[in-house]
C-alpha cells in the first residue's frame, strides 16, 4: 500500500461510525486501526476497499464541500496522527500557546498522545495563533484542524 492509500484509509475509517477496529493484511503489509471512542454501533460489517473511481469521487466530494473552518482567514495546522490533544505538558502547567501568541518555528504547540507516547507538535514556521480549534483532552484524528494561524 502506498502512503496516500494509507492516509485515505485512515480518513475513511475515522469518518465511519460503524467500525470500531479494522485489520488489513496484504502480502507482507499489515495494518490495524482501532478507535478510541466507545460510541461504536454494532452493525453489519462494512467493507472499506473503494475502487479507484469511487475513491476519486470521495476525494472530489471532500474538495468541493465548503468547510466552516476554511472560510475564515489564516492557515490551518492539522493533526499528523490519531491521538489525544493536550495543550500543556501537565495538568498543573500553563498551555504551550494561547490565542494571540506569536510562535517561532520549532516551538512546541501541543502534545498529541498516541498509544501512551507523548508526541510534541512543533510549529513548522513563525506564526501568530488566531484560534485553537480543539479542547484539552479531546481525541483527534488524522488531519483534524488543531490551530488557525497567521504566517509571519
Amino acid at each position: 500500500m502506498t502512503l496516500d492509500e494509507i492516509k485515505e484509509l485512515i480518513r475513511v475509517f475515522g469518518r465511519n461510525t460503524r467500525l470500531g477496529s479494522l485489520k488489513i493484511k496484504e502480502g507482507d503489509f499489515e495494518i490495524e486501526l482501532e478507535k478510541l471512542s466507545a460510541e461504536i454501533s454494532s452493525a453489519e460489517p462494512v467493507t472499506i476497499a473503494p475502487a479507484a473511481a469511487e475513491q476519486k469521487a470521495v476525494e472530489a466530494e471532500v474538495k468541493d464541500a465548503p468547510s466552516k473552518t476554511e472560510e475564515k482567514a489564516g492557515e490551518l495546522i492539522t493533526s499528523p496522527m490519531v491521538g489525544t490533544f493536550y495543550e500543556a505538558p501537565s495538568p498543573d502547567s500553563p498551555p504551550f500557546v494561547k490565542v494571540g501568541d506569536r510562535v517561532r518555528k520549532g516551538q512546541t504547540l501541543c502534545i498529541l498522545e498516541a498509544m501512551k507516547i507523548m508526541n510534541e507538535l512543533e510549529a513548522e514556521y513563525d506564526c501568530k495563533i488566531l484560534e485553537i480549534l480543539v479542547q484539552d483532552g479531546q481525541p483527534v484524528e488524522y488531519d483534524t484542524p488543531l490551530f488557525r494561524v497567521e504566517k509571519l
